[in-house]
C-alpha cells in the first residue's frame, strides 16, 4: 500500500500502464479530430500554409496550457533556466516544427486511418534512433524482431494491387513517415536532456515556441484562418486538440 502513497502510483507499473494507455487514447484521438478541424475550418488538402497557421495555434495554445497550468499548481511562475533556452529551441525546432510541419502537411493528403497505423512506426523508429543514433538502450534481438514486424505492417497497410506506389503519396503518407523520424529524435532528446531538466518547462516552453514560429510561419506564407466560418464547434476542436497535446506530453 505503501507504493501508492502521495505520487507513488505513477511509478507503479499499473500506474506507468494507465497513464501510457491515457496517452494513446489522446494521441489516437487527434488524427480525427484534425480531419474534422479542416473540415469546421473548410482548409483543403492544397492550402499548406493555412495548415501550418492551423497546428501553430494549436501548439502555441498547448504551451500556454501547460506553463499556466504549472504555474498555478506550482504557486509561482514556472520560467526556464537561462541555460535551458538553447534545449528549449532545439526541442521546439525537432518536436513541434519538424514533426508536426510533416503531420499536418501528411494528413491533409492522406486518411486518418492510414496515417494513425503509420505514426505507430514511431515505435520502432523511436528504438532504432536511441540504440543506434543516441546508445542510450541496448539493441537486442527481440528489439530488431519487434522492428522488423512493425515495418512489415507499414508496408501492408499501404500495399495495393498495383504495389506501393499507388497507394502513397509522398506528401501524404511520406510526410505521416518523416514525422515520425522527427519524433523518434525528439523523443531521444527529452530522454537525454529530462535527466537535468524539468521536464513541464521544457514540454511548455518548446510547444510557445514551436507554435509560435509556425504561426509565423502560416500567416506570412498568405494562411489564414476563419474563426467565424468554423463556429464554436471549430474553436471547441481547436481548444481539444491544444488539451491534447498538453496533458498527453506533459
Amino acid at each position: 500500500m505503501e507504493r501508492w502513497g502521495k505520487g507513488k502510483w505513477i511509478t507503479a507499473p499499473l500506474g506507468v500502464c494507465l497513464l501510457a494507455t491515457v496517452c494513446c487514447a489522446l494521441w489516437g484521438s487527434a488524427f480525427p479530430c484534425i480531419k474534422i478541424g479542416y473540415r469546421l475550418f473548410q482548409i483543403p488538402a492544397e492550402a499548406v500554409n493555412t495548415q501550418i497557421l492551423f497546428a501553430g495555434i494549436r501548439f502555441t495554445l498547448a504551451g500556454i496550457l501547460v506553463i499556466a497550468i504549472a504555474s498555478l499548481g506550482r504557486r509561482r511562475p514556472l520560467v526556464p533556466k537561462k541555460g535551458s533556452w538553447g534545449i528549449i529551441l532545439k526541442l521546439a525546432a525537432c518536436q513541434t516544427v519538424l514533426q508536426y510541419l510533416f503531420f499536418y502537411i501528411g494528413l491533409a493528403n492522406a486518411s486518418g486511418v492510414k496515417s494513425s497505423i503509420i505514426e505507430g512506426a514511431n515505435v520502432f523508429i523511436s528504438i532504432l534512433v536511441a540504440s543506434l543514433v543516441f546508445r542510450q538502450e541496448r539493441f537486442t534481438g527481440q528489439k530488431i524482431l519487434g522492428c522488423l514486424v512493425g515495418f512489415a505492417g507499414v508496408v501492408l497497410v499501404n500495399w495495393t494491387k498495383d504495389g506501393l506506389g499507388a497507394g502513397m503519396k509522398w506528401n501524404g503518407e511520406g510526410f505521416v513517415l518523416l514525422s515520425t523520424v522527427a519524433y523518434a529524435f525528439s523523443a531521444a532528446l527529452i530522454k537525454e536532456y529530462s535527466r537535468r531538466e524539468d521536464t513541464v518547462v521544457l514540454s511548455g516552453y518548446q510547444f510557445a515556441a514551436g507554435g509560435l514560429v509556425m504561426v509565423v510561419w502560416g500567416l506570412v506564407g498568405g494562411g489564414r484562418i476563419g474563426v467565424t466560418q468554423a463556429g464554436p464547434a471549430g474553436i471547441g476542436m481547436l481548444c481539444y486538440l491544444a488539451f491534447i497535446s498538453a496533458a498527453a506530453y506533459t
